[in-house]
């Protein structure tokens, strides 16, 4: 855990050192931009379980609002407000239970706050890096018949076997984490696009690892990978 809180307090000092450090190297005729947009991708999530969860790749949407504030030449900030689906799909292919299935959709807020960085005139690349917080409002779930008949059977037999604990309820709706993308932007006579890809490192848990129970999940954070569009048509 300190490990995790020293990694997300590198970012924010990221995120908010190289304004100040750079401020004193504006040029006079730089102008400030502010420019408003909404992106939209797919994600492609899963859950950092250890102990372990045999997943497939989840694929979900992400998509709202951001905010671009260019302070300086080359350097800017970016504030997001996006709807995410995340969650995981369990793997059962290499097990003698290959026909149960099971799924977890979780829906969440999420606010990322970062440090862009470009390069370029009319097309640029562009970096995108800083800490981002979420909040799970919805969470949905299927299992199949037989899955279900099997958890209830088992747990009859033991109510605290720790196999099926990530099927319990989350326990922590607020999420943490680091967020880095790599993209093209394109500057055009309507706007500008911004083709990008994301990485998510989840530093939070979705589940309580404090409980005592035998066989609690160490880690249970979120991780997904996603690609992005941003239209920037707004400046104020």
């Amino acid at each position: 855990m300190k490990t995790q809180l020293k990694v997300l307090a590198l970012f924010f000092a990221l995120l908010f050192a190289p304004n100040k450090i750079l401020h004193a190297q504006q040029h006079k005729t730089f102008k400030p931009e502010l420019t408003l947009g909404v992106g939209f991708g797919p994600v492609f999530t899963s859950i950092d379980f250890e102990r372990k969860v045999p997943q497939n790749t989840t694929n979900g949407f992400s998509g709202g609002a951001s905010l671009r504030y260019i302070t300086e030449k080359h350097l800017g900030i970016l504030a997001e407000l996006n709807f995410a689906q995340r969650g995981w799909t369990e793997d059962f292919s290499e097990t003698d239970f290959t026909t149960h299935s099971y799924s977890r959709t979780l829906n969440y807020i999420e606010l990322p706050l970062m440090t862009h960085i470009y390069f370029g005139n009319k097309v640029k690349f562009v970096i995108n890096l800083g800490p981002q917080i979420s909040y799970m409002f919805s969470d949905s779930a299927s299992m199949n018949d037989e899955l279900a008949t099997y958890v209830q059977d088992q747990l009859e037999q033991d109510p605290n076997n720790p196999l099926f604990l990530q099927y319990e309820s989350i326990d922590n709706k607020f999420d943490y984490g680091l967020l880095g993308g790599i993209g093209i932007e394109f500057d055009t006579g309507i706007g500008n696009f911004i083709l990008e890809g994301r990485y998510y490192f989840g530093l939070g848990d979705s589940f309580d690892n404090s409980r005592s129970k035998v066989g609690n999940f160490s880690r249970s954070a979120h991780r997904y990978f996603g690609g992005k569009l941003t239209y920037y048509f707004f400046s104020f």
